[in-house]
């Protein structure tokens, strides 16, 4: 029998192991307990902290808020928009029996039994109908101050001149972020305010997070790194971007190799790639999300409009605001409201509202355009965005998967404030050449893969020392005017909450209001929160037969509030799927959102529906486009628009998207083809190329595959090239490639020519690179090279079309896109 015999010092290094080991878990054990006892503490307070009833008539009821995930939420309606101007008119103090008194009184024959009632019920509503607060505007920060405000018990109204987030709160990056250039620099320069706004950023991430969870989520963001000596940088600065956040329950920053990071994201560019940090950050569905914030404000006794515009400040005998004129858009009709405070959140348009106020007051806002587009999918991956930091320009720009496409922005430059600024065709192309530049030369960026295009005007504050936008701090300011005008300008929607919050203390400060409670809104979930789960969606497709897409889409902008969606749709008259007709048959919006827009989120008009519930205009511009009929005709049924209304709708639809990249005509192509380019046998195989390149072929393509280049072919390009490169500079300009297609028996005209140089040339300098020459020589290939039988497929296809009157594809829809 075998027996092992330790050795004595192995016997008492085995006894110390034991016991080091017994202390080090007992540690361990007594610290999890005490953070476990700490976090179920924490939790326990959050789970029990309960709202006191408001006294308004459209408070939502504790009962009715269903934390159970596995049912349904209970269907809450808001009031009409029709009873919120009514409520706004009359003031908070108008409950069912002082609107009831007011019409007795207003009455012709009042009732002599009832006047003595009457009389009291009005003398109570003369001291009630004064708001403690109006704010003047309807987006992020306008929308986080009702509700911050309506949870402290306060009598609060917001008015919006157009709709919720109609301004800069909708043309967003998309990312709930701290903000990676803004930590870099508080290291770089010391600069102790950029560490506060990166510190408050990313606490704020960390409650947006929470509050809506079906509306934000994380993503991890890749910074490519085609240089060793960035690794260490890169990796320092991502691990103390994690440092600073703290724990928020987020992804840790990790380093990916090349393979990993190529595997991760194909699309990126190969060439002297090292690797990639990957770190993560927040990003939500904008305009959705402004109207949860308005909606929960309702649902705590707030009193909301949208549409409804101040046209005149009212001051009292010591020259204080004491209310405002609105002006009801929709209807034209005027009424004033009373109110102790007035804030003004107008965001880039704050200075008109203080000029109301003080017409010779100094502005205080810088504003700067920001420029985004939209790209397909096949882009990016659909989980994981990428940041370019250092841009030819020195800035940095994102490119990022969101709503099923790829968002890729922005850009910084100085602008004026107008109501729907345009994305010019120089920062588009600017854009597309810094995504380029990122890109494996494979993926071939087009202008005319180009799907959307806006811009956003960010309400930076001005610093007089700053010698261009991009060296403001996204910080916010509060101004307080002489005549009581409180001001919140600046920020992101970030820290639209904190912002909120930090303006309605000023606000009770400076009007002396009497709130019930402190601030709430790092604990409020917002509408749509209380009863989500990320298997929601599984519910929905077995209770309405949904597909897949559409039900997640669901759940994920409405969150428990996707019952009372699905509850609308109509049956789509096919075995499966058995509900839900989509708006568009490229996304999963169904027209049931239409309607559920219309009855419980105040849309208005049709651009409210197709850029602010449904965001098809930020996605599709096309694709809106062509929902525009159903969109109008289901509103219609709705709200009863005759026809003059739904032509009217119709023009400012139009008119709205094409400030988001809509053609405004379709583009005059040269149809004038010279006879010698049509009695060349080669042109006549080149006829598909100058419909793709800019001119209207009379044969159409059909099919387009990516031609591959030999070695002794790309040695002739270099050759041609280098000749034809006079300088030196690695260009060539419009007329040497006139010639290069001359020396290949294609006589092209001046403007086909021109077409061409623009559809590869995308920093617009005139003159065209070795790999965009390469693009031309490829496409000319291609084309070049169709056999006997495709010549057979495209006569067929042609007359095809004839027969049934289908009008053959113009370049301004290549890709789909804008």
């Amino acid at each position: 029998m075998w027996r092992r015999i330790p050795a004595t010092g192995a016997r008492h290094s085995s006894s110390f192991g034991r016991r080091a080991a017994y202390a080090t878990a007992g540690a361990t054990t007594l610290a999890l307990t005490g953070y476990y006892y700490n976090l179920k503490q924490k939790r326990s307070l959050d789970e029990q902290f309960e709202y006191p009833p408001h006294s308004s008539m459209i408070y939502l009821e504790p009962q009715q808020n269903v934390r159970d995930p596995t049912r349904p939420h209970a269907f809450w309606a808001p009031p009409s928009r029709e009873e919120m101007i009514r409520m706004l008119q009359e003031g908070p103090g108008a409950t069912k029996d002082i609107l009831a008194a007011k019409e007795q009184a207003a009455s012709s024959t009042p009732s002599t039994t009832t006047t003595g009632a009457t009389n009291a019920i009005l003398a109570a509503d003369s001291e009630s109908d004064v708001f403690d607060l109006l704010i003047i505007g309807g987006g992020a920060t306008g929308a986080g101050c009702a509700l911050d405000a309506a949870t402290r018990g306060l009598k609060v109204a917001m008015v919006e001149r157009d709709d919720f987030s109609s301004g800069t709160s909708s043309r967003s990056t998309k990312l709930v972020h701290g903000g990676v250039r803004y930590l870099e620099k508080a290291v770089r320069e010391l600069d102790v305010e950029q560490y506060k706004l990166v510190k408050e950023a990313l606490n704020e991430r960390a409650n947006f997070l929470r509050i809506a969870p079906y509306l934000s989520y994380q993503l991890p963001i890749m910074l490519p790194i085609y240089k060793y000596v960035n690794v260490p940088y890169y990796w320092v600065g991502s691990k103390a971007y994690d440092v600073l956040a703290g724990h928020q329950g987020m992804e840790s920053s990790y380093f990916l190799s090349r393979g990993k990071a190529l595997e991760a994201f194909p699309m990126l560019k190969t060439e002297k790639l090292v690797g990639a940090m990957v770190y993560y950050d927040g990003q939500h569905n904008d305009s959705r999300m402004n109207v949860a914030l308005g909606l929960t404000a309702v649902q705590y006794g707030g009193i909301i409009a949208n549409h409804v515009e101040v046209i005149e400040l009212h001051k009292d005998v010591n020259k204080r605001l004491c209310g405002a004129r609105l002006r009801d858009n929709m209807t034209g009709k005027e009424f004033n409201v009373k109110a102790k405070g007035i804030i003004n959140a107008t965001g880039p348009f704050t200075d008109g509202i203080r000029q109301l106020d003080d017409p010779s007051i100094q502005t205080i806002v810088s504003p700067s355009a920001g420029v985004h587009i939209i790209l397909p999918n096949f882009y990016s991956p659909g989980n994981m965005g990428l940041l370019d930091p250092a841009t030819s320009d020195g800035r940095v720009i994102f490119f990022l998967p969101w709503q099923g496409n790829t968002i890729a922005g922005t850009t910084d430059s100085a602008t004026k404030v107008t109501q729907n600024p345009m994305a010019t065709e120089e920062e588009i192309n600017w854009i597309l050449g810094e995504v380029k530049n990122y890109l494996n030369p494979d993926v071939k960026v087009r202008r005319g893969d180009v799907l959307a295009a806006w811009s956003g005007i960010r309400p930076l504050v001005r610093d007089p020392a700053a010698k261009s936008t991009e060296g403001l701090v996204r910080n916010h300011m509060i101004n307080l005017s002489a005549s009581g005008l409180l001001t919140i300008a600046g920020g992101k929607w970030t820290t639209y909450r904190a912002m909120a919050e930090e303006t309605v203390d000023a606000a009770i400060k400076a009007f002396n209001l009497m709130p019930v409670r402190g601030c709430t809104t790092d604990r409020v979930k917002l509408i749509g929160s209380h009863g989500y789960s990320n298997t929601m969606f599984i519910r929905l497709i077995q209770q309405f037969g949904l597909e897949t897409e559409i039900a997640q889409h669901l759940a994920n902008s409405y969150g428990d509030r996707a019952w009372a969606v699905a509850s609308l749709a109509q049956s789509t008259g096919k075995r499966w799927p058995v509900f839900g007709r989509r708006v568009s048959a490229q996304y999963p919006y169904i027209e049931a959102e239409i309607r559920y827009a219309v009855r419980r989120e105040y849309a208005c008009n049709a651009v409210d529906v197709l850029a602010r519930r449904l965001r098809l205009a930020f996605l599709n511009v096309h694709a809106a486009n062509e929902a525009l009929p159903k969109v109008i005709g289901i509103m219609s049924e709705e709200l009863n628009w005759d026809q003059t209304r739904r032509d009217k709708e119709t023009e400012e639809a139009k008119k709205f998207l094409m400030t988001m990249g809509l053609p405004a005509s379709p583009i005059a192509y040269p149809t004038n083809v010279p006879d010698a380019v049509l009695g060349h046998p080669a042109a006549e195989e080149s006829k598909g190329l100058w419909r793709s390149l800019g001119g209207k072929s009379p044969v159409p393509d059909t099919f387009y595959s990516r031609a591959q280049f030999n070695p002794e072919e790309l040695a002739e390009f270099h050759k041609v090239f280098g000749a034809l490169d006079y300088d030196g500079d690695g260009h060539i300009d419009g007329k040497d490639l006139g010639e290069v297609l001359k020396n290949l028996d294609m006589v092209v005209d001046s403007q086909i020519l021109k077409n061409i140089i623009d559809e590869v040339d995308l920093d617009n300098s005139g003159t065209i690179e070795f790999n965009e020459f390469l693009e031309v020589m490829g496409g000319l290939k291609e084309h070049a090279s169709r056999s006997a039988f495709s010549k057979i497929v495209v006569q067929v296809e042609n007359q095809r079309n004839v027969d049934y009157g289908i009008k053959a594809k113009t370049t301004d829809r290549s890709g789909g896109g804008a």
